[in-house]
C-alpha cells in the first residue's frame, strides 16, 4: 500500500468521491443481490460432475420418465391395524392427489404393508429444477392437509424426495434474513464490547453490508449467465464469510489507525500511515484466503467447486470495501467516532502494558516449556478424531429436529420391505434388459419394480431399495447392483437414482479431501514464503495451523458424539473445516508475523515477537471472536451439516487465535529466534540487536520506510 494510494483513498477531497462511488454501487446492485436467494440450485444431481455415473444415468432418464419429477410418499399408520374406513379414506385421498398441480403419471396406492398397520401412496410430481425448490414446502403441506382431514386418528406423514426436500427448503427458507440478522447482531455486540463505543461499530458493519450486497449481485449474474452453481450451503457460507472476514480486516485497520492517531494530529495523515503499514498485511491475508478458496476449483463435486469462486468473490469485495470505503468513512467522521475513548494526539498506547504484553512477558521466561505443553495439549485434543464418523448422514440424521419426512422414513422402514417410491434406476441396452432383470434378482438379491421399459435401443429397469434411500444399507445395494450390471457384457449399464447420486457424492467428496487439502497447504506455504521472505517461518506456521485443525476437529467430534448426540457427520465436513481454518487461520498468522517482522527489523527477533504480540494480540483475539461468532450463527439453521460446520470452524478459530497464534507461535518465535527467518537476511541479525547494525544502508532505509 503506497503512500500515494493511501492519500487517494483518504485525501481531503477524494474521500468524498470514494464514499459517493460506493453509494452509487450499493443502490445499483441492491436489486440484483436480492435475487440471489431465488437463483439457488439445491438438487443433489446438480452437485455432481458430468463424469459421475449417476449424472450420466440422470441425463438418459428423460427418455423414460420426467427426470425432473420427484415422488411424494404419503404414509398412513395406525399401530392397532388399518381399518376398512382407513383404507377408504386413503383411497379417496389418492383421487384427490390426482388433481395436484404438476402431477406426472399416475398416483400409485394406497399400498398396504404386510403387517396391515400402514399404507403408502406415491404421488409423482414435476419439480422445476430452478424454481420448484421453493414450492416444495407448500406442496407437502397441501398433501398432508388433504390426508389429515377426517383421518379419524390415523397418523399421516409426507416423506420421500418431496417430503425430504420440503423439510430442507423450510430449514433454508428464511436463511437470507435469519442468518444475516443473526450474524449482524452477533458482530454488533462484539464490536460494542471491543470498542466500548456506541457509534464506531456502525462503520465496519456498513462496509461489510456494502461488500455483501456487491458480492451477491456479482454472484447472481454469474449464476444466471455463466453457469455458476449456488446452493443453500454456499449461499449461507457467503453471508458469514463476507461479514466475518470483512469485520476482521476492519478490526486490524482500525487498530492501526488508532495507534497512528496518537502519533499524528492530522487524521488524514494518520489514516495514510495506517493504510501504508497495515494495508499490505490485510491485502496479503485476503489474497491468501482467496487463493485458498480457489483451490476448491479442482474439486469433483460441483457444489464444492462452485463454493470456491462464491467464497473468493465474497472476500474480494470484503477487501475492496475495507481498503477503500472504511478508510474514507473513518476520516470523514473523525476522532469522535471513538467516543468515549477517543485516541487523542500524544496519548499513551495502551497495548504497551496490556494483557498480551503481560502474556508475552510470561512466555519469554520459558518459551520452550510453553510451546511443548501447548502442542501436547492440542495433540491430546486431536485424539478425538477417532470418534469422527464422516460417512454422511442418513435421512433421520440430517435435521437437528425430528421433521415429518424423517418420521415418514422410519414408518416406511418399519412396515415396508422396500422403498418403492425412491428406486435405483438401471439403464442398459435394450437387448440386455431381460438378462439384467434376472441377474439383479439372482446375483444382487434385489427386487425389480415391474417389467423393463424400452425406448429405442435403451431400457430402464427399476430396482427396489430396502429402507432409507440415504442409508449405508441403500449404498451397499447400489454397489451390489453396479457390480452385477457392469459385469454383463455389452450392457453399457448406468446406475442412478437418489441412493446412487448420494453414494457418488460420498466418493467425490473423498477424492476432494485427498486432492484439495495438500494443494491448499502448498498454496498457503508459497504465499507465506513470499510474504515473510523465509522458509522456516512458513513451515512452522503451517505446522501450527494443521495442529490447530486436528485439535478443533477432534474436540468437535467428541462434542458431536457425546453432547449433541449427532449420528454422524457430513462427508464434506473435514474439507470445509480444513479450508476455512487454514485460509482464515493464516489471516491471523499474517497479522501477527508481519508485525513481528516489522518490529524485528527495528529491535531484533525476540524483542520483535514480544512487541508484535502486545500490539496485535488484542485485535487478533477480537477478530477471532468475531469470526467464531459469525460461523457459530450457522447453528441457527436446523440442519446437522450446517450446525457441524459452524461449531467446528468457530471452535477452531477460537483455538487458533487465543491458543495457537498468541501462545504457541509466540513461544516458537522466542525459542527459535532469528533462525525463523532463514534463509532471509533477518536470520543473520542477533535476536536482541537492531537491524541498523547489521544491514546495508539501503536495507536500513527500507526497514524504516
Amino acid at each position: 500500500m503506497s503512500h500515494s494510494y493511501a492519500h487517494i483513498v483518504c485525501g481531503r477531497r477524494s474521500k468524498w468521491v470514494v464514499a459517493a462511488i460506493w453509494v452509487v454501487l450499493f443502490l445499483g446492485l441492491g436489486p440484483l443481490a436480492g435475487k440471489l436467494a431465488d437463483a439457488q440450485d439445491n438438487q443433489a444431481s446438480s452437485w455432481l460432475p458430468a463424469s459421475a455415473e449417476s449424472t450420466k444415468a440422470f441425463d438418459q432418464l428423460g427418455a423414460f420418465i420426467d427426470k425432473d419429477s420427484m415422488p411424494a410418499l404419503v404414509v398412513y399408520e395406525r399401530p392397532s391395524g388399518i381399518t376398512a374406513t382407513d383404507l377408504s379414506k386413503a383411497t379417496a385421498d389418492a383421487s384427490a392427489f390426482a388433481k395436484t398441480k404438476g402431477l406426472v403419471g399416475k398416483v400409485v396406492g394406497p399400498v398396504p404393508s404386510q403387517d396391515k398397520k400402514a399404507l403408502q401412496t406415491i404421488v409423482p410430481l414435476h419439480i422445476d429444477p430452478k424454481t420448484g425448490w421453493n414450492d416444495l414446502p407448500d406442496i407437502a403441506k397441501g398433501l398432508k392437509a388433504t390426508a389429515t382431514k377426517d383421518s379419524g386418528g390415523m397418523a399421516v406423514h409426507v416423506g420421500g424426495p418431496v417430503g425430504f426436500g420440503a423439510d430442507q427448503a423450510t430449514a433454508f427458507g428464511s436463511l437470507d434474513k435469519t442468518l444475516l440478522l443473526a450474524t449482524l447482531g452477533v458482530v454488533v455486540l462484539i464490536l460494542l464490547l471491543t470498542y466500548r463505543s456506541p457509534v464506531l461499530w456502525v462503520l465496519p458493519i456498513a462496509c461489510a453490508f456494502a461488500a455483501l450486497v456487491a458480492a451477491q449481485a456479482m454472484i447472481y449474474l454469474l449464476a444466471e449467465h455463466a453457469g455458476l452453481t449456488v446452493n443453500g450451503q454456499s449461499y449461507g457460507i457467503l453471508t458469514v464469510l463476507v461479514i466475518g472476514a470483512g469485520t476482521d480486516y476492519a478490526l486490524l485497520l482500525i487498530a492501526r489507525y488508532r495507534e497512528e492517531l496518537r502519533r499524528h494530529e492530522d487524521r488524514h495523515e494518520a489514516m495514510a500511515l495506517a493504510l501504508h503499514r497495515s494495508g499490505p498485511a490485510i491485502l496479503a491475508s485476503g489474497s491468501t484466503v482467496i487463493l485458498g478458496m480457489l483451490c476448491l476449483l479442482v474439486a469433483e463435486m460441483n457444489s464444492t467447486k462452485s463454493l470456491g469462486p462464491v467464497a473468493a468473490l465474497g472476500v474480494v469485495f470484503s477487501l475492496v470495501s475495507m481498503l477503500t470505503l472504511l478508510p474514507a468513512l473513518l476520516v470523514i467522521f473523525g476522532r469522535w467516532m471513538f467516543w468515549p475513548r477517543r485516541p487523542s494526539f500524544g496519548s499513551r498506547e495502551p497495548t504497551e502494558s496490556g494483557l498480551w504484553a503481560r502474556v508475552g512477558g510470561f512466555i519469554k521466561v520459558r518459551p520452550r516449556p510453553v510451546w511443548v505443553v501447548t502442542g501436547a495439549a492440542l495433540l491430546l485434543c486431536a485424539l478425538g478424531l477417532v470418534k469422527l464418523n464422516a460417512n454422511g448422514l442418513s435421512t433421520d440424521e440430517t435435521f437437528v429436529n425430528t421433521e415429518d419426512s424423517v418420521v415418514a422414513s422410519k414408518v416406511l422402514e418399519q412396515h415396508f420391505p422396500t422403498n418403492a417410491g425412491d428406486p435405483v434406476y438401471v439403464l442398459v441396452d435394450a437387448d440386455k434388459a431381460t438378462t439384467t432383470v434376472s441377474a439383479l434378482r439372482s446375483d444382487a438379491g434385489v427386487q425389480t419394480l415391474g417389467p423393463p421399459q424400452v425406448r429405442g435401443d435403451r431400457a430402464l429397469v427399476q430396482a427396489a431399495v430396502a429402507g432409507d434411500a440415504y442409508s449405508q444399507k441403500a449404498f451397499d445395494t447400489v454397489e451390489d447392483v453396479r457390480r452385477v450390471v457392469h459385469g454383463i457384457d455389452g450392457s453399457n449399464a448406468l446406475v442412478g437414482g437418489s441412493s446412487a447420486t448420494t453414494l457418488d457424492i460420498h466418493d467425490a467428496s473423498a477424492h476432494d479431501n485427498r486432492v484439495i487439502i495438500p494443494l491448499t497447504l502448498l498454496v498457503v506455504m508459497i504465499v507465506l514464503g513470499g510474504l515473510l521472505r523465509a522458509i522456516v517461518a512458513p513451515v512452522v506456521l503451517i505446522a501450527t495451523v494443521v495442529l490447530s485443525f486436528a485439535a478443533a476437529l477432534g474436540l468437535s467430534s467428541l462434542v458431536f458424539h457425546y453432547v449433541f448426540g449427532f449420528g454422524g457427520t457430513d462427508q464434506s465436513l473435514p474439507l470445509f473445516v480444513f479450508v476455512f481454518l487454514v485460509a482464515l487461520g493464516i489471516d491471523y498468522n499474517i497479522f501477527l508475523m508481519t508485525r513481528v517482522r516489522e518490529e524485528a527489523q527495528q529491535h531484533g527477533t525476540r524483542r520483535g515477537a514480544l512487541v508484535g504480540l502486545a500490539a496485535t494480540g488484542g485485535v487478533i483475539t477480537s477478530a477471532g471472536i468475531v469470526l467464531a461468532a459469525t460461523f457459530a450463527v450457522l447453528g441457527t439453521i436446523p440442519v446437522v451439516a450446517f450446525a457441524e460446520i459452524g461449531f467446528a470452524v468457530a471452535l477452531g478459530v477460537l483455538l487458533d487465535t487465543i491458543v495457537v497464534r498468541a501462545v504457541l507461535v509466540t513461544a516458537l518465535n522466542l525459542d527459535i529466534g532469528n533462525k525463523i527467518w532463514w534463509p532471509g537476511r533477518l536470520s543473520t541479525v542477533p535476536d536482541e540487536a537492531p537491524v541498523a547494525e547489521h544491514l546495508a544502508p539501503a536495507a536500513v532505509a527500507r526497514a524504516h520506510e
